[in-house]
């Protein structure tokens, strides 16, 4: 290439292979090493493919954080890895007749190679795959000592069934009903199943959320927050007519007891099928039905018209003896308290819209001063007065709620509790592709794990194509050599546990695993966890903004407990980036709106797409790339790399910058001040444009001022050349060179603004007269308001326009403006 054309793809193969030859990112466990540590963790990908154009924004935005952390001189490690088990593995080995490791591990290669090319700054040393046993080993290890704990337990459980999947799904896997990887309607099955019990960790995993205010984003917080859905209220017990035994729903208003016309039980509950009424089976059955293609997300929609069937049977209401019908209903879910509610239409939203489909009453027990829900359709859930409710009328919410529990509590008909929306962690999966459950089935001494010795359980390397095929049942259940065991403790016949493990496991983890990924012996080193944890900053999409992080928190708390880390909270700092979208739209082969990351890199260069993804604007944001320009980001680099270039010919490393241009030292520095306070604040895009600025004021000192030959013009290029290097690396490590340094511009050249260049010394002040510039004064930054009117009324030539007109209002904006007003 032309000494000072900038070729971006002659660069990048020339820095790879340096890269690669010199490993210039490798964390160092040196003990001797007392550089402050820094740990960043971008969320590791899924080998479904080529990397594509999300990927190329979340690990542009994570590879600057860590670049600003080697430049600062720190001691970084900044992993790689990959959440390697999972269904998509799996279906592709069953449409092409292999074994699911085939892809993934291909996929992994594809993607380290472009990891590679796309100039992230990876320890490479750290690199896992969680599909190899040397990984799940650790899962099975932990899910042993989670049982011990009784954190591990198995029950029978209402499920997300995809009939075509042949497998659970999580909720946040069905969308509108349907499988979100198949699209086949999913259905509600009750599932004997494995569970954590991270509903042992609620309160603190509510709690612990004060150590991450202000690092994490307000509205992961919040999501996290009312996922736990903590709840405080009071258990009631309604007596049913024809059963013997009363039935207890959770409420976080009991003061509203009052006003409960009915009761709802959710229809996929046993307690449904149970309370049924003969004449109404039939009724119940279809509706049952109905409701089992719902998740739960879509149940408890707001916007769902709201559906039910009555039970035709009653419920006594334990404060007034009320008999009050029982129905069935969708918006209740079967494990949320105790799968029934009182329904109390006049102050809730949800029981009122079903009052009124079905013309239940509604009484109005609390007087807030609203509209009466009868005649609105509003619920008043607000503070007010309670009425209509006996010893209770009268009180206020605060009153109240204590007051009715002591009722409740000396009739023995209630009493105060505390419930949660948050839900144990469904952990089974009936697929091939995870890690197998460590445990065995013995007719004679039941569940019993798979000694620590045995592990890991290998999956059988012999099942692929057609044999993988979902069946209702693992397909493990068909590897009659895997399956079939001696127990361990009898000796005696049994069988494995053939479901595997939900893949969050593996990713609830993972990091941590990072800091010693050759250990042997233990899942990590612990001296290592406990240096380099918790991570600095982690880096993902908002996608995983509740369960991918609930569940890290979960683990780190139990392993916290366990005394094998010394943090309770896994990630100090958080950033959740945005989507990359096109025309307004996600990205999708049938929109005909994909783009792709390969195609861009090799027309524009790797620097190009980084630097575009980078400017688009903040990393939270979603960015359109149909609404920015590559071409645009090739132009400028082009041009920051001439500046690079001209002052590395024109000069030498060493010369002193005070003998340069002062004017263009001051703008270097304070670039190097701005860039700084953004980057530190995450702002990218906004140091980006000071790095512009700042080539724009070099390349006017080259062309039309001192030269390229002036100390100050290499300092500028210098510092464009060390700025630059967090969001375009290949050009900024060629430029460097070309200024004449030796090693990596990446690695601890991070400069520290002079702060005398900083202040400023003259400010511009414009003096308008009726509202028209007439003057401009070079003044001093801390001039007063006094001395300022001074000088803008002894201007000459705001003396001659003002003439013999009267001044009637000066308003001084010290030090940038004067407005005189003239009558």
């Amino acid at each position: 290439m032309a000494n000072d054309s900038y070729d971006a793809h002659t660069l990048q193969e020339k820095w790879q292979a340096r890269w690669a030859k010199e490993n210039p990112f490798a964390a160092s466990e040196d003990p001797a090493d007392d550089r402050p540590r820094s740990y960043v963790v971008d969320m590791f990908p899924y080998p479904s493919g080529d990397l594509h154009m999300g990927h190329a924004e979340a690990f542009a935005i994570g590879d600057v954080v860590a670049r600003y952390r080697f430049q600062l001189g720190e001691n970084v490690l900044h992993p790689i890895g990959w959440d390697s088990f999972g269904l998509p593995a799996e279906n592709a080995a069953i449409k092409h007749g292999t074994h699911p490791a085939e892809w993934t591990y291909a996929n992994i290669e594809t993607q380290a190679e472009s990891f590679h090319r796309y100039g992230i700054s990876f320890d490479w040393s750290r690199r896992l795959h969680t599909s190899d046993p040397e990984y799940y080993r650790w899962n099975q290890w932990f899910f042993l000592r989670f049982r011990e704990r009784g954190l591990a337990y198995r029950k029978d459980g209402l499920v997300n069934w995809c009939p075509k999947d042949q497998t659970v799904l999580a909720n946040e896997q069905v969308v509108q009903g349907r499988c979100e990887r198949c699209g086949t309607e999913v259905v509600r099955r009750t599932l004997n199943q494995w569970y954590y019990k991270i509903t042992e960790y609620a309160d603190r995993l509510l709690e612990d959320m004060a150590q991450l205010e202000g690092k994490w984003a307000d509205e992961v917080l919040t999501m996290q927050r009312n996922w736990i859905g903590r709840s405080q209220g009071a258990d009631v017990r309604f007596a049913i007519e024809g059963r013997d035994e009363p039935v207890t729903v959770f409420t976080t208003r009991p003061d509203t007891l009052y006003g409960a016309t009915f009761f709802v039980v959710a229809a996929d509950a046993p307690l449904a099928d149970e309370l049924c009424a003969p004449e109404q089976r039939e009724a119940f059955e279809e509706y049952r039905a109905q409701v089992a293609k719902l998740s739960d997300i879509e149940r408890q929609s707001t916007e769902r018209e709201k559906t039910g069937v009555f039970l035709g049977r009653y419920a006594i209401n334990p404060v007034n003896g009320d008999r009050i019908p029982i129905w069935a209903a969708d918006y209740v879910l079967a494990d949320y308290g105790h799968g029934a509610i009182m329904a109390v239409p006049a102050h809730d939203q949800r029981d009122l819209d079903f009052a009124r489909k079905f013309g239940l009453p509604v009484r109005v027990v609390v007087e807030t001063g609203e509209a009466d829900p009868n005649d609105s359709g509003v619920a008043t859930a607000g503070e007010g007065k309670l009425v209509n409710s006996g010893p209770l009328d009268g009180l206020s919410k605060s009153e109240a709620i204590p007051r009715i529990i002591e009722i409740l509590a000396e009739r023995g008909t209630g009493e105060g509790t505390i419930n949660y929306r948050l839900r144990d962690w469904l952990l089974s999966r009936q697929r091939f592709w995870g890690t197998p459950i460590p445990i065995i089935h013995c007719p004679s001494c039941g569940e019993v794990p798979v000694p620590d010795e045995q592990l890991p359980v290998l999956l059988p390397d012999d099942l692929r194509g057609a044999d993988l095929a979902p069946k209702g049942v693992s397909p493990l259940a068909a590897a009659d050599d895997w399956v079939n065991v001696d127990c361990p403790e009898c000796g005696g016949p049994a069988k494995r546990d053939t479901d595997t493990m939900d893949t969050f496991v593996d990713s609830s983890w993972y990091f941590l695993r990072y800091c010693s990924p050759h250990e042997e012996n233990a899942p990590f080193d612990r001296d290592a966890i406990n240096k380099w944890g918790p991570v600095d900053q982690y880096i993902g999409g908002k996608e995983h903004a509740i369960l991918h992080l609930l569940y890290s928190r979960f683990f780190t708390k139990v392993l916290y407990d366990m005394g094998m880390v010394e943090f309770t909270e896994p990630f100090t700092r958080v950033l959740n980036q945005g989507q990359v979208i096109n025309q307004g739209k996600a990205m999708s082969k049938s929109l005909g709106n994909g783009v792709d990351l390969g195609a861009e890199i090799d027309k524009y260069g790797v620097d190009a797409v980084r630097l575009t993804m980078l400017f688009a604007g903040p990393p939270e944001d979603d960015i359109d790339w149909a609404d920015v320009s590559p071409a645009a980001s090739l132009k400028f680099l082009n041009r920051a790399f001439r500046v690079m270039v001209q002052a590395g010919e024109a000069s030498q490393p060493g010369v002193d910058p005070a003998e340069g241009d002062l004017a263009l030292r001051r703008a270097t520095h304070q670039t190097l001040d701005k860039v700084t306070a953004a980057v530190e604040a995450q702002r990218f895009n906004v140091a980006i444009a000071r790095i512009m600025e700042l080539v724009t004021a070099a390349r006017r000192a080259i062309d039309s001022g001192p030269g390229a030959a002036d100390p100050a013009v290499r300092e500028a290029a210098e510092v464009i050349a060390i700025t630059l290097s967090l969001v375009a690396p290949y050009v900024a490590e060629e430029g460097w060179e070309r200024l004449g340094h030796r090693g990596s511009v990446a690695i601890g050249n991070w400069r520290t603004p002079d702060p005398a260049l900083l202040v400023q010394e003259s400010v511009t002040c414009v003096v308008q007269v009726a509202s028209k510039v007439r003057d401009k004064l070079e003044v001093a930054p801390d001039i007063s308001a006094e001395e300022l009117e001074r000088l803008a009324l002894a201007s000459e030539k705001v003396r001659n326009f003002i003439g013999d007109r009267q001044i009637r209002k000066v308003v001084v904006r010290a030090p940038k403006l004067v407005n005189i007003v003239v009558g």
